[in-house]
C-alpha cells in the first residue's frame, strides 16, 4: 500500500486549507491510499553531520506550504514532493513567475520590478515613482511578491496613492503592474493537473477590482476556450508544475495573472462539480507508481 503526508504550515488555519486537507484525505482513503497529516513544525527534515536526514515514512509529500528549505531537504533524501521544491518557489515569488514564464510567448501585463529598500530610512523619490507611471499609466497595480488570497495587492490611481502604498511595502520585494481594464473585478481561474486543464470557473466581483473568492468575488463554472486551456498547460509545463490554479486576465488578448501552485479548490469543486481532489490524489499515485 502507497503510503503518503499531508505537510500543512503550523500557522494556517484558513478554512479554506482545513478543507482542503479533508477533501485529499477523504479521497486518497477512496483510492486505498494511508496518508498521515503533519504541521511543518516537526523538522520532519533537517542536517545532521553534513547530510540531509528526513523522518516521514511516505512514499510522496503532498506538500501544502510555500516553505522552500523542507521541500528542498525532503528532495534530498529522495522523496517525491508533490508540487515540487522548485516549481513552488516559482509560484510563491510573483516576479519570479513572470521572469521564469517571458519569453516563452505567453501574453502577461507590462510588469516592472520595484527597487528593494534595505534602508528603513530610505526615501522613495518622486523621479522613480513617475518612471513606473511613464511606463504603465494610472491606474496602476502594485503587489508584494509574496502574499495570496489576492491580500498583499494594491490598486494606485494616483501619484500620492502610488507614493503611499510603495513607502509602505518598500522593505518587501514588490512589483508594478499595468492595470487591465477589461477584467476589472473580474477574471478566469482554470485548474491544470498532471499537465492538462480540468476544469474553470469565471470570478466576479462588483465591489473590488480584486476578483478572489476571498474578497467576495462570486464564481460560476466555465468551458475554458482553448487558446486559454493551451497557455495554462504550457505555464504549468514550464514551471514543472503537478497542480496547479492559473489566474487568467481577460480582454481582448487573454493574460496571464498569477500562477498558484497550491491553488484552494471549495470554490472550484462547488461552482463546476468536478471532483478536484480526486483527480489530484489520482495524478499523485500514478506519478509514484511510475517512479517505482
Amino acid at each position: 500500500m502507497l503510503k503518503g503526508v499531508i505537510l500543512t504550515n503550523p500557522y494556517d488555519d484558513n478554512p479554506a486549507q482545513t478543507k482542503k486537507v479533508a477533501r485529499m484525505l477523504e479521497e486518497f482513503t477512496k483510492l486505498g491510499v494511508a496518508v498521515e497529516v503533519k504541521k511543518n513544525d516537526a523538522f520532519v527534515a533537517r542536517i545532521v553531520d553534513g547530510n540531509a536526514e528526513c523522518f516521514v515514512d511516505a512514499d510522496f509529500v503532498l506538500y501544502f506550504e510555500k516553505d522552500k528549505y523542507v521541500a528542498e531537504l525532503l528532495e534530498k533524501c529522495g522523496i517525491r514532493v508533490f508540487n515540487s521544491a522548485a516549481a513552488t518557489a516559482i509560484c510563491d515569488d510573483k516576479m519570479l513567475s513572470h521572469i521564469v514564464l517571458c519569453n516563452h510567448g505567453i501574453p502577461m501585463p507590462a510588469t516592472l520590478p520595484g527597487a528593494l529598500c534595505y534602508n528603513e530610512k530610505g526615501e522613495v523619490t518622486d523621479e522613480y515613482l513617475q518612471n513606473a507611471i511613464d511606463t504603465l499609466g494610472l491606474p496602476m497595480v502594485v503587489k508584494q511578491c509574496h502574499g495570496s488570497f489576492g491580500e498583499q495587492v494594491y490598486l494606485a490611481s494616483t501619484f500620492d496613492e502610488l507614493k503611499h502604498i510603495v513607502k509602505k511595502i518598500k522593505m518587501s520585494a514588490y512589483l508594478f503592474q499595468q492595470y487591465e481594464f477589461q477584467s476589472s473585478g473580474r477574471d478566469m481561474r482554470v485548474i491544470v493537473i498532471g499537465g492538462r486543464v480540468v476544469c474553470g470557473m469565471m470570478r466576479e466581483n462588483l465591489d473590488d477590482f480584486r476578483s478572489n473568492v476571498a474578497h467576495g468575488g462570486k464564481a460560476k463554472a466555465i468551458d475554458v476556450p482553448k487558446d486559454i486551456a493551451k497557455m495554462c498547460e504550457k505555464t504549468a509545463n514550464i514551471i514543472g508544475l503537478d497542480y496547479c490554479g492559473v489566474d487568467v486576465l481577460l480582454g481582448d488578448t487573454p493574460k496571464l495573472c498569477e500562477v498558484n501552485s497550491n491553488a484552494m479548490f471549495e470554490a472550484m469543486e462547488a461552482a463546476t462539480g468536478v471532483n478536484v481532489a480526486k483527480l489530484y490524489a489520482e495524478h499523485i499515485i500514478k506519478s509514484v507508481k511510475n517512479d517505482k
